[in-house]
């Protein structure tokens, strides 16, 4: 009886750890990766495409803590909020409907733990100097302050569609 019922919580520690270890991963396309030290600790490239802008691409790079680094500083169901985020012209830019506030709208975002801790990627338009910025950035505040990253696609002098037509400057 005894043998069983330890049999049937180490499953279910198993699966329990499964299922947190696959809400760290993330929507967008993997297209890196490599171990950056010997507890199989790992930088994850994804590239992203913007939903509502085509010929943009962005990639994102992240870290994605290994078991020995889980096993050995416990927090297993939970990455690191740090990243670093590149997006250039990839083709024919098309700006679709976007967000045109000072907000901007989230185009990604990734789990990086079980519950709360959040990697996104916001996008905004800057009409002053014709540009899309794309900033990273995590949801959940890291020693007093979000960690973030920022890349800016010029589009002026650019041949761009604006099929709801171009937004004025301010």
């Amino acid at each position: 009886m005894a043998r069983s019922m330890i049999l049937s919580l180490r499953a279910a520690s198993l699966a329990l750890c499964a299922m947190g270890l696959a809400a760290c991963g993330g929507s967008g396309k993997e297209v890196g990766e490599f171990k950056n030290d010997w507890t199989g600790n790992e930088i994850k490239i994804m590239q992203l495409q913007d939903p509502k802008v085509t010929g943009v691409v962005c990639h994102l790079a992240h870290f994605d803590r290994g078991v020995w680094d889980r096993i050995g500083n416990g927090n297993w169901f939970e990455n690191p909020s740090n990243s670093s985020i590149s997006c250039l012209q990839s083709g024919q830019i098309t700006v679709g409907s976007i967000d045109l506030d000072k907000s901007g709208e989230e185009v990604f975002d990734q789990s990086q733990s079980l519950v709360f801790k959040q990697l996104a990627v916001r996008r905004i338009y800057d009409p002053g100097t014709d540009s899309l910025m794309y900033v990273s950035f995590s949801r959940t505040i890291v020693d007093g302050s979000a960690k973030m990253s920022l890349s800016t696609v010029a589009l002026y002098g650019r041949d761009v569609t604006w099929p709801a037509g171009k937004p004025a400057a301010e």
